[in-house]
């Protein structure tokens, strides 16, 4: 059942960026409308079984929870709005496997906040900022807009680094339904407020466009990330967080396979730089340690 759950996993956070490039290729839904519609979505989804448990749950937050979860929600709005936009001007690879990097921006982060990392994670990030260099030269060497949409998804990244920092410091005393109910609510919130500045239409789309919608939310959001904290009760977060980083090649192939994508031999170099730098800096933080003394947490899991 693991395994079954494991592969549905990736199969379902990989399709998101090929998902969305194409939604975004074959009909007229905007990049902030799928990020909307998605958290919308996913915060409803969530809210159910809280309402019918425990609805005074919500009633109980603290100030500070909620200044949390707010920050989350800001940083995953802006991942998002990214992300997404970088899939319209950059390669669904390398998109996907620059705004992996989230774990890496992790662990620089840490380091600010005094974590002492082994070599290992140190040599891990200079492994992946490696493959960023060398994705990013050969899409400089093709169009200003690839490399646009490189930069963008480097932002998502460390956006999804901060989202994952701040959420953490929510989920400390918040539960789980609470905590994504808020935070995607809120994502939604600040996305139509972005949507409203930039014009980009949040309705009105043909129906392929709510379909298209439709499965990036239940692929990725409800499926690819529910077995993933499901896989979190049973297995330990070091195995979750390195199965994840399958979502790379992952949406490589699923790119290559429906959208025929085809990119240069450097880039897919890149692509193997960047999951084995990311692998390194996952299993060598078992070793890190703060300044304290505490132990640095694991990279949580992605938001795509």
């Amino acid at each position: 059942m693991n395994f079954f759950l494991a592969a549905l996993g990736v199969l379902g956070v990989a399709s998101s960026g090929p998902l969305i490039a194409a939604t975004l290729g074959a009909t007229s839904v905007s990049a902030l409308a799928i990020a909307f519609w998605r958290n919308a979505i996913g915060s409803v989804v969530m809210a159910g079984p809280v309402l019918v448990r425990g609805p005074r749950q919500f009633g109980r937050v603290t100030g500070s929870e909620f200044r949390w979860s707010l920050a989350a929600a800001v940083a995953l709005a802006l991942h998002f709005a990214c992300f997404i936009t970088s899939l319209q001007l950059t390669s669904v690879a390398a998109a996907t496997a620059l705004v992996c990097l989230q774990s890496g921006w992790i662990a620089i982060f840490q380091l600010f906040r005094g974590v002492r990392h082994r070599w290992p994670v140190l040599a891990g990030l200079g492994l992946a900022f490696v493959g960023v260099i060398a994705i990013t030269g050969f899409d400089m060497g093709g169009s200003q807009g690839a490399l646009l949409g490189d930069l963008l998804a480097v932002a998502g990244g460390a956006l999804a680094g901060i989202y994952t920092m701040a959420g953490g410091k929510a989920r400390q005393s918040l539960g789980t339904g609470v905590y994504t109910t808020l935070c995607y609510g809120m994502c939604a919130a600040v996305v139509a407020l972005l949507a409203l500045f930039s014009r980009q239409p949040l309705a009105g789309f043909e129906t392929t466009g709510w379909l298209g919608i439709l499965a990036i939310t239940v692929c990725a959001q409800l499926i690819g990330h529910t077995a993933f904290n499901h896989l979190l009760a049973t297995m330990s977060p070091l195995l979750v967080s390195m199965i994840i980083l399958l979502e790379i090649p992952g949406a490589a192939l699923l790119a290559a396979a429906f959208l025929s994508e085809t990119l240069p031999a450097g880039t897919y170099a890149g692509l193997a730089l960047i999951l084995v730098g990311l692998g390194v800096v996952v299993l060598g933080q078992r070793g890190s340690r703060s300044v304290q003394g505490a132990g640095a947490p694991l990279a949580e899991l992605g938001t795509d």
